[in-house]
Order: structure tokens, then sequence, then C-alpha cells
């Protein structure tokens, strides 16, 4: 009964080449299927990060462009902020980024910050307008900054002995370049007894970055050494000597 009904629904002819065509179907079609996705798929994907990679290079900016927009301020008063910098420059065209520089330990301006101009027309005639010109009863200084440090000293760091840092601590700004912790030690223990002095660098080099502290067993020592020490000339430089 079951083989009259299925040859009324569909001839034995007929069903033979039906199942004869869905073999050749799979046959042909599954090894596509497969060749698309092992072969065609990672190239789209490898073409679409070339032409990902290709436009952000074409954005990216060269180091002496963004160098020659950058402009280093010296010798700012202590309590000029971020805004009052901006603000400074501002006169002078678009202001893209302006910064003071703080010590890390005291929380303190060093003094000195950077300025991002939006050209360098304007950044030169910021430098022009600027420089020299008395801010808080300080003159500063404004310059181009150094395309990304070329000149910077990348010799190994001097060997040093290990600070012994203390609660009675003083900064010691405004160093010269050329002040070792060796010389900075030797010039305060001239006159009274430390515990030990270092001079901070820029990670993986020599070069100072202009300030260091002295440290000592009390609270008597770091008054006498803020009033013997402050202002007085270090490597024909006058130096800050503050309480840490």
């Amino acid at each position: 009964m079951a083989t009259a009904i299925s040859s009324l629904i569909t001839p034995p002819a007929l069903h033979g080449r039906c199942r004869s065509a869905a073999s050749a179907s799979v046959s042909v079609a599954a090894p596509a299927r497969l060749s698309f996705r092992a072969v065609a798929a990672p190239q789209a994907r490898r073409r679409g990060l070339a032409l990902r990679v290709s436009a952000s290079s074409a954005v990216l900016e060269a180091p002496a462009e963004v160098a020659a927009r950058k402009l280093y301020v010296g010798n700012i008063p202590r309590t000029v902020t971020n805004d009052e910098l901006r603000d400074m420059f501002a006169a002078h065209g678009t202001v893209e980024r302006a910064e003071v520089m703080y010590d890390k330990y005291t929380n303190r301006s060093r003094r000195f910050g950077f300025v991002t101009m939006s050209t360098a027309e304007e950044a030169n005639a910021a430098i022009e307008a600027l420089n020299d010109i008395e801010v808080g009863g300080r003159k500063i200084q404004v310059n181009v900054t150094e395309s990304f440090l070329p000149n910077i000293d990348r010799s190994a760091p001097e060997p040093e002995t290990v600070f012994v840092d203390s609660q009675y601590k003083v900064y010691v700004g405004n160093l010269a370049k050329t002040v070792t912790t060796e010389v900075l030690k030797n010039f305060f223990a001239e006159k009274g007894q430390i515990l030990s002095a270092t001079v901070s660098h820029i990670p993986g080099t020599s070069k100072s970055k202009g300030f260091g502290f002295v440290t000592f067993s009390s609270e008597e020592e770091v008054e006498a050494a803020v009033a013997t020490f402050n202002n007085t000339e270090l490597e024909g430089q006058p130096i800050r000597v503050n309480k840490a």
C-alpha cells in the first residue's frame, strides 16, 4: 500500500530524477560556500583594514609641524592657572591647549607651561608679542619647543646613591641643568647636616628636570635650610628652597 501511494504522488522515474538533482545541487553548492568563507572573507576584511589605516594616516600630522605650533612658556608666576595661561595667548590666535606644569610631590606650579596654537603663524605671532613681557612682576619666556627634544641627552643616568626620604624635606627649584645630585648634596652639606639629596631626571636619561629634594633629621634643620639657601646662587642660578 505504501508503495502504491508513493507511486501515485511521485512517479518512480521522476522521483529518481529529483534525488539526482538534489544530490548534484549539494555536491556543487557546498564547495562554493566553503571557498567563500575561507578565502574571500579574509581578503575583504584585509581590504577594509587597509582602507581604515590609509584614512587614519592621512590625518596624522608630522612631528615638526606639531613642534612648530607648541610653545614653551617659562618663568611664569606660580599663581598662573591653565585658564589664565590660555587667556594670555588667546588674543594672538586659537589656543588648542594650555597647561601649567605642576610638581607631583608638592602640587605647586613649576613656573612653566606649554601652549599649543592652531597654526605655526599664530605661534610666531604669540612669541613676538609675549616673549620677555612682564607678568606678575616676572619676565616670561616664550619660545617654540624643541622638536620632540632632538638634542636631549639620552645617555644613561649617572649612578646615584639611594635617596633617603624623610618627613623633614625641602624642595629645591630652578636648578641649573649642570647641577647633579652630588653637587646639590655637597652644596647643602657645606652649611649643615643633611640626610640625603636627589636631583630629578627625565626617565631613562641624565637630563635634569630642574628641581630636586634635600632631606633632614628635624624641622629645625628644614627651617634653617630654607632661611639659608633660598634665593642663593648655585651654578650661576638663584635657587628656590621651600618646605616640601
